[in-house]
């Protein structure tokens, strides 16, 4: 088992910035990716951005250029900072591992993302 607790979220202005970060515990050695998704209000949950454990990174193409994954090991969290937000970013954001050995996935509780135009 690998729980998964996110922190950051909140409201800000369109054109600022937020950094989302989640913190693993439990089985730790069988993360193989980590991840963030999104949900809106009435849509589907989304990938984000995804991170290998050597550290390849996997952007969806409406978040490219403006926000960056990355993942300290040493201390088992992952980072979202996000640049340049719009009013579309609005969202509820989870934290997400794939696990070893058969491709599991444990989510987080979410954090809610508010842009205001």
């Amino acid at each position: 088992q690998v729980q998964l607790v996110e922190s950051g979220g909140g409201l800000v202005q369109a054109g600022g910035s937020l950094r989302l970060s989640c913190l693993a515990s439990g089985s730790i050695f069988r993360i193989k990716v980590m991840g963030w998704y999104r949900q809106a209000p009435g849509k589907q949950r989304e990938l984000v951005a995804t991170i290998t454990n050597d550290g390849r990174t996997n952007y969806a193409d409406n978040v490219q250029g403006r926000f960056t994954i990355s993942r300290d090991n040493a201390k088992n969290t992952v980072n979202l900072q996000m640049n340049s937000l719009k009013p579309e970013d609005t969202a509820d954001y989870y934290c997400n591992a794939q696990l070893l050995p058969f491709d599991t996935q444990s989510w987080g509780q979410g954090t809610q993302v508010t842009v205001s135009s």
